[in-house]
């Protein structure tokens, strides 16, 4: 059957979108000396993982060549690697005594920065935070752990530890940092997919607002603002999420969910740009 225009348009527009997502990824595997045939292996592979989660027989191998097109040798292959792919990154304790600091009031001072915070003794201290957080490790190695993370310092002379950054990039340990890019970009891209792909509309929260034309300093200044709104918005939704979690123990809940909430932002030269059509309407 010959594809309708509104088909062939369909079609294109698709494969432009997949090419847009693709690119940055493509970017990244080149930086870091990830050859197209890793790559392929990988993509492969989570071909066969979404065909298996639309079908209630997931080991059906037939089922699954048919569906992505690899043939059923290649299925078998990847199906018998299952169980081999990474966890989703979880917080470790460090940084939940992180974002409890910055996002707790009682622990920011008047124009919003976290307070310098005394090493014992009872609330507002470091000791209280950590076990606030937990009892299960000793607040002096979380303190060794945060120092090290490089999301504080300890000042030895007034006994006091001092929170130094804002954002938790942790750019000293590779491993965590491609973790939370693959899962924070990865849950981006789920809700904007099944956005996409739903029939009843918009089931996830995927927004964003954008503009051109900017000089060098509204950018600046546009950037400084983002931050602001982020530190407003992690102020007031983790307590309030910490209090759903309480209330979901408390009234012994059945609790197999989970939320990620995020803000984003990217800039670049406008010229960068002209190859996509849609931002050219």
């Amino acid at each position: 059957m010959a594809n309708t225009p509104d088909t062939t348009d369909s079609n294109a527009a698709i494969h432009q979108s997949v090419h847009d997502l693709l690119l940055p990824l493509a970017r990244l595997c080149l930086a870091k000396g990830i050859p197209f045939a890793a790559t392929q292996e990988l993509l492969k592979r989570a071909f066969v993982d979404a065909a298996r989660e639309g079908t209630q027989a997931t080991r059906d191998i037939s089922r699954v060549s048919t569906a992505t097109g690899i043939n059923r040798r290649e299925v078998a292959r990847l199906t018998s690697m299952e169980g081999s792919a990474p966890a989703l990154a979880r917080r470790s304790p460090a940084t939940q005594v992180f974002t409890r600091w910055l996002s707790d009031r009682r622990l920011r001072a008047r124009d919003g920065s976290p307070k310098p915070l005394r090493r014992q003794g009872p609330a507002p201290s470091f000791e209280a935070l950590a076990q606030s957080i937990t009892r299960d490790v000793h607040p002096r190695s979380l303190l060794e752990d945060i120092c090290r993370l490089g999301l504080a310092t300890f000042d030895e002379e007034t006994d006091t530890v001092i929170l130094v950054r804002d954002a938790f990039v942790p750019r000293d340990d590779e491993r965590r940092l491609y973790r939370f890019l693959g899962s924070n970009v990865g849950d981006h891209m789920s809700a904007a997919v099944e956005n996409v792909l739903s029939d009843d509309g918009p089931v996830h929260l995927e927004q964003a607002v954008f503009a051109d034309q900017l000089s060098e300093e509204s950018l600046a200044a546009a950037r400084k603002l983002v931050r602001a709104q982020w530190k407003e918005l992690l102020a007031s939704v983790v307590p309030e999420l910490e209090a759903l979690i309480k209330a979901d123990a408390d009234s012994q809940r059945v609790a197999d969910r989970r939320v990620r909430i995020g803000m984003y932002s990217y800039h670049s030269p406008m010229q960068a740009e002209t190859t996509n059509p849609e931002k050219n309407k």
